[in-house]
């Protein structure tokens, strides 16, 4: 009898294409996938499957695991959920870096402390792979840090020489293997860009047949403003375009998502290559820099924090973070209230105690009004503050799940509940987004059927990326596999206690090596840098 190396047996196969599954086994030989269906084989390691579920690995399309895989590269949050292939690189990417960001980025480094030993997107995540990573790695090239390495913090329009030099160096990216071009556009220095650099940035980025993603401009009051920017730029670059965690943020906003959902499906039925990702939460997580306007972060974070100590930019901060007619992006504003702005993580030992309380309950316990309290945190612990800011509508997040177009991210780090990770509380989407998903939303909730799930999870992130035989299980594929159980499949993580695995995932497979097993981590790092269709193009 034919032996391979590890044999699925009697499995419920959902292969990714959306298509009813079929009771059956999945033969893996060195990284393939060489068999699926009734096998007459022999496994040197046999999986008993029967009842449960076997799928293509998940993709997570956002990701912020860019240091924690430095530090743990396990990456047990996601990997125990099922997540296989890791995308990184919203807006700032860890690539390239010139000697001035590497000192930024050494400078803003927290509780994850670690030596910069590379310069290009490309070199860092070998870095990763030859660290040892369980999960493979992917990245966008993120506009942003393109024009911090050229034009710096300044909020000016990049001068023609400016422009040439941030295109090649989008082109260098490219052509070693980046998906495509990220924008984080609420963010400085990305927020300092205008749509004519944006398009020239992400026309480079379509002669290698990558993607645009963006962090949309405004997710709140000029929603449908930003979104047509963002078609603009699909429309003018000629690339295929991918919105960021598709969301409408601030109650007065959450009617426009159907606005939105209406006008991507029209531009999709013009031919328009749209699609988005998401998170299964109703709250965001990211800093105290959300909530104040560009100018004040103008140059970068040492200039932002001065800009803090001075009286009158704080009266002139106060006043404009306090108005309901903004010009820019509030996540604080969109909140409502102190009460809907969490803190979740600090640099300095003195403040870390203040994690898991709000803006509201930090700033009456110093007297003080919370604008002024976000202030006084961001100069304090020299850092950004991690925080939740809780935005969204509930029915809103079931609107996206159904949606055939759209795909599930983290928009988080993958951790672990031990050692220098319970040092900060992170959203628990860090823990449970893909297992909610599952859980919450296919098995208890069923606006989508575990077949389009599955599909969801991987053949539509693996097809709008362009990514080689990865996302669906057939022959010749690379060996990414999850088996979970149906039945039991769910997200621990909460907000009040975050670090929390998900349960239900028995084992997952990372270019054919048993990454978990029984529920538990093996260990086993296998996991490689997974490249954009411009690096195949040039290297076949």
């Amino acid at each position: 009898m034919e032996s391979v190396d590890v044999l699925i047996r009697n499995g419920t196969i959902y292969d990714g294409s959306g298509e009813e599954p079929l009771v059956g086994d999945v033969a893996l030989r060195g990284d393939r996938i060489v068999g699926l269906g009734s096998l007459a084989v022999r496994g040197r390691l046999e999986v008993d499957a029967r009842g449960l579920a076997v799928a293509p690995g998940f993709i997570n399309m956002m990701c912020w695991a860019n240091e924690t895989l430095i530090h743990d590269g396990r990456s047990q949050s996601d990997i125990r959920q099922g997540v296989t292939l890791e995308v990184l690189g919203e807006g700032f990417s860890m690539g390239p870096l010139n000697d001035e960001l590497k000192a930024y980025v050494k400078a803003r480094q927290g509780d994850i402390q670690y030596e910069i030993e590379w310069t290009t997107l490309d070199e860092y995540l070998e870095y990763l792979a030859r660290r040892g990573v369980s999960c493979n790695v992917a990245s966008f090239v993120g506009a942003g840090g393109v024009r911090a390495n050229v034009v710096g913090f300044d909020n000016r329009r990049a001068t023609v020489e400016e422009l040439a030099r941030m295109q090649a160096l989008v082109r260098q990216a490219m052509a070693e293997g980046a998906l495509g071009v990220s924008s984080a556009l609420i963010y400085t220095p990305d927020s300092f860009a205008d749509t004519a650099e944006l398009i020239a940035l992400t026309r480079v980025a379509a002669e290698y047949d990558g993607i645009y993603v963006s962090h949309l401009r405004s997710e709140g009051i000029r929603f449908l403003e930003a979104l047509e920017e963002f078609l603009t730029i699909v429309r003018e670059s000629g690339a295929r375009g991918e919105i960021y965690h598709l969301k409408a943020s601030g109650r007065a906003n959450w009617h426009k998502l159907d606005e939105v959902i209406a006008r991507v499906e029209a531009a999709r039925a013009e031919g328009l290559p749209v699609t988005a990702d998401m998170y299964t939460y109703h709250a965001s997580a990211t800093g105290l820099d959300a909530m104040m306007p560009p100018w004040v972060q103008e140059g970068g974070h040492d200039a932002w924090v001065r800009r803090l100590q001075d009286p009158a930019v704080r009266q002139r901060l106060i006043e404009e973070m306090s108005s309901d007619s903004l010009s820019w992006e509030s996540s604080y504003h969109e909140a409502g209230s102190a009460e809907g702005v969490l803190l979740a993580s600090f640099k300095s030992e003195a403040l870390k105690p203040l994690t898991g309380k709000s803006l509201a309950e930090v700033a009456a316990m110093r007297g003080k009004s919370p604008l002024e309290t976000a202030m006084d945190l961001v100069v304090e612990d020299n850092s950004r503050v991690g925080v939740v800011y809780f935005t969204m509508s509930e029915e809103n997040v079931r609107k996206k799940v159904a949606l055939p177009w759209v795909s599930f991210c983290s928009d988080s780090a993958s951790m672990a509940p031990e050692g220098i990770f319970l040092k900060s509380n992170p959203h628990p989407r860090a823990y449970g987004s893909f297992a909610r998903l599952l859980g919450k939303y296919v098995r208890e909730e069923q606006i989508i059927s575990l077949p389009e799930a599955i599909r969801r999870l991987a053949a539509l992130p693996a097809r709008v990326l362009k990514l080689d035989r990865r996302g669906r299980l057939r022959e010749g594929y690379f060996a990414d596999v999850v088996v979970f159980d149906r039945a039991t499949i769910q997200d621990h993580a909460t907000f009040a206690r975050p670090h929390q695995y998900a349960t239900g995932v028995s084992h997952v497979f990372v270019n054919g090596v048993a990454v978990v097993e029984d529920g538990d981590h093996t260990g086993a790092t296998p996991g490689r840098v997974v490249r954009g269709p411009g690096a195949r193009r040039l290297r076949s």
